[in-house]
């Protein structure tokens, strides 16, 4: 997906962040973040969910040299910061639709190898998160090569936007106070963990679909119309992050009784479900789990 060159994302809120040392699972991750994790080792990790610590934090730097939709289109780190733009804006138009009363998350925290949060210390295995303590999204933006390398996604801009639109989609899932409600322990094909990530890709979807009407404030969309080829990627991607192809890439077997996220067939759906019928379609609680 590409940025109208013209377009002003100088208000995204992410920021840089300088690396932590002694970085370790052990300094109690949030829930989310251990799902993400668990993914990753095919184990389930839930259970080390304590009390926050870590490290302190290393000092933030705000990307003010990323004001324009060009500048977006040439580099990762202002990529991210176009996409909190764009979702900040479409959430403050779309959240009274849904019955909710929206409220900006906290700035979006691009790390390297590991950092601090709200929910403790997170490294880059932990893959891309949403702390709900905090209200922040972490991404180490090596996560996108590994999706490309070990997980086989053909990547693009689209599909990586299509990660940080699905953490977004947790930070509206606090506000409306479904993470807390969500949060079980248990796993399996139609646990509420995989109702809960199935949904935040629904929430993707309805961005991206929205995406090229979403304006910035002089009225300029920030995104052109994703084209054929864009949308296959973000397809692509969410299908990378299925617990059945990721299982089947770090274990060699798939257990649907650990799954966490959903499978890559249940992800894609969700996904084209949002894009197609918009975040109003995205209620994974209310139905039977033979329909998700």
């Amino acid at each position: 997906m590409t940025f109208n060159p013209n377009s002003d994302i100088g208000g995204g809120r992410v920021s840089r962040r300088g690396r932590n040392t002694g970085i370790a699972v052990g300094g109690g991750l949030g829930v989310i973040a251990l799902f993400v994790l668990s993914q990753f080792l095919g184990v389930d990790l839930t259970g080390l969910v304590g009390g926050g610590g870590g490290d302190p934090a290393a000092s933030d730097s705000a990307l003010t040299e990323c004001q324009t939709g060009q500048d977006a289109n040439e580099r990762i780190d202002c990529r991210m910061k176009g996409a909190a733009a764009s979702l900040d804006a479409y959430w403050q138009e779309e959240a009274p639709n849904v019955g909710l009363d929206y409220a900006s998350p906290q700035p979006i925290v691009l790390f390297s190898q590991g950092t601090s949060t709200g929910c403790g210390s997170a490294s880059s295995a932990t893959g891309p998160f949403y702390c709900p303590p905090d209200q922040t999204i972490y991404i180490d933006t090596s996560f996108y090569d590994q999706l490309e390398s070990q997980f086989g996604a053909e990547g693009g801009p689209l599909a990586e936007m299509y990660v940080v639109a699905h953490e977004w989609g947790h930070h509206i899932q606090n506000l409306a106070g479904i993470l807390e409600r969500a949060q079980d322990g248990d796993t399996g094909p139609t646990s509420n963990s995989v109702r809960t990530e199935l949904q935040a890709d629904c929430f993707a979807g309805s961005w991206a679909a929205a995406a090229s009407q979403t304006v910035d404030e002089n009225g300029v969309p920030f995104l052109q119309p994703i084209t054929r080829d864009q949308y296959a990627q973000a397809i692509d991607a969410a299908a990378a992050v299925g617990d059945d192809r990721i299982q089947e890439a770090t274990q060699g077997q798939v257990n649907p009784h650990s799954f966490t996220h959903g499978s890559s067939e249940q992800r894609v759906n969700w996904f084209e479900t949002g894009y197609e019928q918009g975040a109003g379609a995205c209620d994974t609680f209310s139905i039977d789990g033979s329909q998700l």
